[in-house]
């Protein structure tokens, strides 16, 4: 069974993308943190790994995507209120990053999202834990 989660994903410009995700409250290991690569820690065990598109390339034999131009992955995460979503997705936007959709509220759940500077996509949201009325 697995204990961690670590998502990789290559960027363009290492140093601009750890101020980003510094801007938005996360913080790295520095024992994984090298020219190439940081571990930006998300959760207990939750992990992003961002590599430059070179030390990316050392892991697949795939071509690296434009995250731009099209959707690799969309990594979701889930905070504790409406508010959070809210918060995370401004202090993205004054970082750099944009808006890639208009905020979902669906009762239950409430989610918006932000491209960072690469253009990677990311999903923020909050679920009601109180079980919904029919």
């Amino acid at each position: 069974m697995a204990t961690n989660i670590f998502v990789n994903l290559p960027v363009r410009d290492l140093p601009k993308s750890v101020e980003f995700f510094t801007h938005l409250g996360y913080s790295f290991n520095q024992h994984y943190t090298d020219e190439g690569a940081t571990c930006m820690i998300v959760a207990e065990n939750i992990f992003v790994m961002l590599l430059t598109e070179e030390r990316f390339k050392t892991f697949t034999p795939k071509p690296v995507s434009d995250a731009h131009a099209s959707t690799e992955v969309l990594v979701c995460l889930q905070v504790d209120s409406r508010d959070q979503v809210t918060a995370l997705v401004d202090k993205a936007i004054e970082a750099g990053g944009s808006a890639y959709k208009e905020p979902q509220d669906h009762g239950f759940m409430y989610g918006h999202g932000f491209q960072d500077l690469d253009g990677h996509l990311w999903e923020i949201i909050y679920m009601d834990s109180a079980p919904p009325t029919t």
